[in-house]
């Protein structure tokens, strides 16, 4: 009689166990979302400019994004604002950019032409976005050249 008692107890603590378990599992299954990340911040990396410029010089600028990991989806885009002195920023032969507007990327890795249109020293910072508002901010500063 009492090995019945405890074969009853073991069978049922037994099921209630494997329940238990059951309920564990379904519980975390519950979820059919992926938790997949696809915000990846950036760092910008600028190969070294000259920190002197005259009046109708063109100086290159050559600017790479590099991030931990790629999402293709991420579009970057850029925008500039000068402080100091009068010229203009262009990619490539594009069409020069007007300050504070905001354009798209076509790479992560690219060429901008700072041209001066003045003979005093220029300050401009140029501002890189991704579309999920990771934001780096790069300051330039050219004196003039006498």
């Amino acid at each position: 009689m009492k090995n019945a008692i405890n074969y009853k107890i073991l069978n049922l603590l037994k099921y209630s166990f494997i329940l238990f378990l059951m309920g564990i599992v379904f519980h975390s299954c519950q979820d059919n979302d992926l938790e997949i990340s696809q915000n990846f911040p950036f760092e910008v990396k600028v190969m070294p400019v000259p920190s002197k410029i005259k009046e109708g010089e063109t100086v290159e600028i050559r600017m790479s994004l590099e991030t931990a990991a790629n999402f293709i989806e991420t579009k970057y885009s850029i925008r500039y604002f000068q402080y100091e002195g009068s010229g203009k920023l262009q990619h490539y032969n594009d069409v020069p950019y007007l300050p504070n507007d905001e354009y798209v990327l076509p790479q992560k890795q690219f060429r901008l032409y700072y041209t001066s249109e003045s003979a005093e020293s220029h300050q401009f910072s140029i501002w890189i976005t991704d579309n999920f508002d990771n934001e780096q901010k790069i300051d330039f500063e050219f004196d003039n050249v006498l």
